[in-house]
């Protein structure tokens, strides 16, 4: 027992920082699933949520009496609610992949193909995203959630729509989670979860190249089926 607790509760001291092990290793794998999620890959999935269920016990942290003592609410909640969504998404991309994998044997094990939301998808997001916050803001203020309250609510409602859209397919997807590290680096900086904080910084570069490389692989994919379809 002893040996876990020291390896639950390890950090890498940085000058006056201390960081958690388990915070660097939980955004490792995050990183490592969106890079999958980037190459349209299904093992994605299952290495998020083990950076998820890692991800749990940091924002959690008056509840595990770690060294920061900060319940981040909206930050903890969403690592619950991408196990669920992801458990969708994993199901979905295994289905995709083995229906693209019989149409094309060259298809690389890709199992997805990106496409556009359509115009009123696109406004359910953002109905779903300022909404959700809006009442969830309250709700996470009630069980004293760190503040901004706002933030973390904005966080967590942006979380679950990017998760979905990657489920989807959807293109945007990647654009949510800018949003999402627009306000979340500030708040984890706050909060003093540096390792996160960092983190999302990269993750908002990161976001940015995935965006472009699902737009050329989508453009790519309408041209070659238009191709396809045109008259020899």
């Amino acid at each position: 027992m002893d040996l876990i607790h020291a390896l639950f509760d390890a950090q890498l001291t940085i000058g006056d920082q201390h960081l958690l092990w388990r915070e660097i290793v939980g955004n490792g794998f995050g990183l490592a699933s969106a890079l999958g999620g980037m190459r349209r890959k299904v093992w994605a999935w299952p290495v998020g949520i083990v950076g998820n269920l890692l991800l749990l016990t940091v924002f959690l942290g008056a509840v595990f009496a770690t060294p920061n003592p900060v319940n981040l609410l909206g930050q903890a909640g969403r690592q619950v609610m991408f196990v669920v969504v992801s458990v969708y998404g994993w199901v979905q991309w295994r289905k995709t992949q083995a229906r693209l994998g019989d149409a094309d044997a060259d298809s690389h094990g890709v199992a997805v193909v990106p496409r556009w939301a359509s115009w009123r998808q696109r406004a359910l997001l953002v109905v779903a995203l300022v909404g959700g916050t809006a009442l969830l803001t309250p709700v996470f203020r009630a069980l004293e959630s760190y503040e901004p309250v706002w933030a973390d609510a904005w966080i967590f409602m942006g979380s679950l729509l990017a998760t979905y859209g990657m489920a989807k397919g959807w293109v945007e997807f990647w654009l949510i989670w800018v949003a999402v590290d627009v306000v979340g680096v500030p708040l984890l900086i706050s909060a003093g979860f540096y390792a996160s904080a960092f983190m999302y910084v990269f993750y908002g570069a990161f976001t940015l190249v995935g965006f472009f490389v699902w737009w050329r692989v989508n453009r790519r994919a309408t041209a070659e089926a238009e191709a396809a379809g045109a008259p020899s």
